[in-house]
Formats: structure tokens, sequence, C-alpha cells
């Protein structure tokens, strides 16, 4: 048995240590993986600081890409569409396995498999230590959804495709119809500046994002979005504002007299969610993605979403489909939106421990890790 490198967390916040791991021949169903690339989620960060707990010793990552090492006797050959398998394949895969039998697997919803496997999230055990991407290889579950990578994709816009992009596409169809209409996307970092695109790419009118930072307002304007604001309610003037006739910047209230049609909360921050209530039409859709962490409590008002008639819905990672969605939209996009820009750097195995340890590291959308950089 061979051994590989991996970045181990063992729940002592802001502490990695660099190991060489046992890599074992995959068995039955399970498949061996090179690990070309892994970018950095916010989660991964939340565990790391202590901001949220997870299973330990465990290797983070799970926003990972690969080539097929090796397979197991009973491993499929086959992908999500049916394309052949083979060693040296690139693949990119959902971030939980799922058993397609239990409880929530038949009510339609895999990501909550009662033995499901969630990649970057388990705690190390003999034989199966290899199931995160801060590592030289990945060994995946039995059940796993797996999905080749076109060539043509670089790892810096297609790595995040099974956790940021692919929860966008199930948050967007939770939204329902988006095509001439509007939408509210509360937060601009990976998860906002997808769901700006992807709303612009499937015929949305108006996308307005709002975040404090002046520079990611920047970044959602080059991402599809319309108007951007760092707060916002209807007598906001968002930064970018359309204008009337007359050249006026017009209020929220004037533009969209009737409200938004959805919003979409992805920053996790309780003033936001309270916010967003407000501006949808009658009928509107909010969709809670962002509070993965623990948050203050917010105010509803229960008779406001009966007589309005609103849906708040939240969505949690997403089923196999939503990673088909997030591949095919990073093919036919990622040259229209600068989505390769926001991996700002690559390091080594051995170079992340120091980098994440830096007292006063710079805000970055993601951060990559390479193993064989």
């Amino acid at each position: 048995m061979t051994q590989t490198p991996a970045v181990v967390f063992e729940g002592q916040p802001g502490q990695l240590m660099l190991k060489q791991i046992p890599c074992p021949a995959p068995r039955g169903a399970e498949i061996l993986v090179q690990v070309a690339g892994c970018t950095l989620c916010g989660s991964d960060l939340h565990s790391f600081e202590g901001r949220r707990t997870v299973p330990v010793p465990t290797i983070l990552g799970h926003e990972i890409v690969g080539d097929i090492a090796a397979f197991g006797d009973e491993a499929p050959r086959c992908d999500l569409n049916g394309a052949p398998l083979q060693i040296g394949d690139r693949i990119t895969w959902a971030i939980v396995a799922h058993c397609g039998r239990c409880y929530y697997c038949q009510r339609g919803l895999p990501q909550k498999c009662q033995q499901g496997v969630k990649y970057g999230h388990e705690a190390m055990r003999p034989g199966v230590e290899l199931r995160g991407g801060m590592a030289g290889a990945c060994l995946l579950a039995p059940g796993t959804s797996i999905l080749k990578v076109p060539v043509d994709l670089p790892l810096e816009v297609v790595c995040p495709a099974n956790c940021a992009t692919a929860t966008v596409a199930a948050a967007l169809e939770a939204l329902g119809d988006i095509a001439e209409r509007s939408f509210c996307v509360f937060g601009a970092g990976m998860l906002g500046l997808t769901a700006c695109a992807m709303l612009r790419s499937r015929g949305a009118e108006v996308v307005v994002c709002v975040d404090p930072d002046e520079q990611r307002q920047r970044l959602a304007i080059a991402f599809g979005a319309t108007q951007t604001a760092s707060s916002i309610n209807f007598d906001t003037v968002p930064v970018s504002a359309s204008q009337d006739d007359s050249g006026s910047a017009k209020s929220l209230r004037e533009a969209l007299p009737f409200g938004f049609d959805g919003a979409l909360e992805l920053s996790g921050n309780s003033t936001a969610i309270e916010s967003a209530l407000p501006l949808l039409r009658m009928g509107g859709t909010l969709v809670l993605v962002g509070a993965v962490f623990p948050t203050a409590p917010v105010s509803l008002l229960p008779e406001q979403i009966v007589r309005r008639q609103l849906t708040v819905r939240g969505i949690h990672n997403y089923a196999p489909r939503h990673l088909v969605q997030a591949v095919e939209f990073l093919s036919a996009q990622h040259q229209r939106y600068p989505f390769a820009s926001l991996v700002r750097e690559w390091h080594s195995l051995s170079d992340i421990p120091a980098v994440l340890s830096q007292p006063h590291r710079p805000p970055a959308i993601r951060i990559g890790l390479r193993p064989t950089r």
C-alpha cells in the first residue's frame, strides 16, 4: 500500500497538520481518484476557524476535481450522463454519496441520505481516510454521483462546480420561473456571483446584487448583475441605477412597483433575511442558502407571509441533476463571465497550513490547492 500526502484538521481551530496517509486500492464500488485541484469553500474556512463543528480528525475540502486512478471490481463505469469512465478521465462528483434506498433518498433528498458520505466532512477511519480534497488522492464511496469534466474547462472554473455552482442550480430551481423576471441577490461571494450569472443566463430581466463591499459590487456587475447596492429597501437608488427618460435615477419602488419576483439570501446574514421579505411581490419566493452556520434569530410576521402568499424555501446542497446543470452552465458560460479570475492563488499541500494561518489573510473569493504543485 502506497502513501499520499494530506492536510489533516484535528479539531484545534487554526491548526492543520501535513501527514502521509495510506492510499488503499479501491474495493467493490469504490473509485480512487488522484486530486488535480481543490478550491476552499467558505464552510472549509469556517471549520478551520472553529466557527462550525465537523467530525475530526478529518481532511477538509470538497470542491474537488480529479483524475481516475483505479476502479474497484464493482465500481460504475459510466457517469451521470451515461458517458463511459476509464482510467485517466478527469471527473467531479456530488458532495454527498447516497444510498438511493433510505427514507430521504426515496423522498427526493439524496443530499440528506441517512447513510450518506459527505466529502470534506467525514471523520478519518482506517482504510477510508481519504474523503477530502486537501490530499493527493480521494477515495470515492459507493453511491457517488460522478460526472466527466469537459477537457476545455480549467480547474479555476470547474473546481467549485460540485459545491457553489450546483447549489445555486438547486436554489434557482426553487425560485421557479426566471425568464423576464426580477430578482434580488444578497451576497456577492462565490454563491452570489454565480447566482447573478446563472440568473442572467436564464433570461432574468433585473438582478440586483446587495453587498456592502464595493469591490464585490463591481464583480457582481461583471457577473451579470444589472444593479448593485450596499443595502436595500424600496427607496434605495442602486449604485448602478437605471434612469428614466429625464435622466433621473429611479428608486426600486419606481422601477419595480410590485416588488421582486424572488430573492436569494446567500450571505447567511440575519439582517439580510429580514430585509428580503418586504421586497417581494405578492406571491414572491425567498430562497435561503447562506445560513449554514449559527446566526442570530430573525423576526418574521406570519400574517404577512400568509396574506402576501409568500414562499420561503431553504436549500442545502443539491441533487445529482443539479451537478449536471452546474457543469453544463460552466461549459457554456465560463468565457462570458470571469469565473477563472475568482481563484486568486494556488498553493501546494505543504504551503496551505501556513497560508490559512496568516493572522491577516486578505479576503478572497476562492483559494486553491494543487497537490502536485
